[in-house]
């Protein structure tokens, strides 16, 4: 006969969590983190030539790939 196992992993989760936030200490900025992230994504796709332009397009089209940021939005925001 079989019995139901069941693991209540929250204790843990909420621990694991608390330690991540210690072990990034004072001097983490959440916001300088995403906006470097930010940057970072839009120099990946700057430059790219007419025919990488089309892939990339026909991959935000598909969903592969996040639209790049728009003028005042997230990556959800195409520009052009």
């Amino acid at each position: 006969m079989l019995h139901p196992f069941d693991v209540d992993l929250t204790d843990h989760e909420t621990r694991r969590r608390a330690e991540v936030v210690a072990a990034l200490g004072d001097g983490w900025d959440p916001v300088a983190a995403l906006q470097g992230e930010e940057e970072a994504y839009r120099l990946l796709y700057s430059g790219l030539d007419a025919e990488q332009e089309e892939t990339y397009r026909m991959l935000v089209a598909a969903g592969v790939l996040p639209a790049r940021t728009g003028e005042g939005g997230g990556r959800g925001a195409a520009s052009d």
